[in-house]
């Protein structure tokens, strides 16, 4: 395969990829649910989409390149969002910053190991349990990094003293890291529908 083909092919995968990183780093901006959620939440979790159709597709390899196209694109997203101030600081701390790229490769790279080893079994079976698991790995590692008070940062990388607000459930960062999950849950089980319609067109035959 020549370098062009193997760019054509690659090219609608990185864009899509880079299209949810940039929106979700927007969308995080705009809070909802009376600030449990943020717009965010619910267009991130399509990056699992966007890695389990293109491993189902064209493997692992070619997979993993489209999550460095999406890493690459979150951390200029960061690098920017550090130096645009908002009413409370930067938009982006570097505390923040640190979480969302450790949070993004280490999902995204469970999500592959996860899909690849269930590749070969009933059709729904790799796609929802990778990113569900995935999911899982990228709430915690995000928001225990970002916002938990047993981790020691420097003053300059953000104050999170706010997120140690006492809830039912244990600090708010914890509370609002379940109500992030249970969207990224809803979106797996909805993002079953155009994994299947994609990968049935494209690879009945692998599928």
């Amino acid at each position: 395969m020549t370098k062009r083909v193997a760019l054509m092919k690659l090219l609608p995968f990185a864009a899509a990829m880079a299209a949810i990183v940039v929106a979700s780093n927007i969308g995080v901006q705009f809070l909802v649910a009376d600030g449990w959620l943020t717009w965010g939440a619910f267009t991130y979790p399509l990056a699992f989409l966007v890695t389990d159709i293109a491993n189902r597709l064209h493997g692992a390899a070619f997979a993993r390149r489209v999550v460095l196209t999406g890493f690459a694109t979150g951390l200029a997203c960061s690098l920017v969002g550090t130096q645009i101030e908002g009413a409370f600081g930067p938009l982006v701390t570097l505390r923040i910053a640190l979480a969302s790229g450790i949070a993004f490769l280490a999902a995204q790279a469970i999500d592959l190991g996860v899909f690849s080893a269930l590749r070969d079994r009933r059709w729904f079976v790799a796609p929802l349990t990778s990113s569900v698991i995935g999911s899982v790995v990228d709430t915690a590692l995000f928001f225990s990094i970002a916002f938990a008070g047993f981790l020691a940062f420097p003053a300059g990388w953000g104050d999170v003293s706010w997120a140690q607000e006492a809830t039912a459930v244990g600090p708010l960062w914890v509370a609002l890291a379940l109500a992030d999950w249970g969207v990224k849950l809803g979106v797996a089980l909805l993002a079953l529908v155009p994994f299947r319609l994609i990968t049935g067109k494209l690879a009945p035959n692998v599928a």
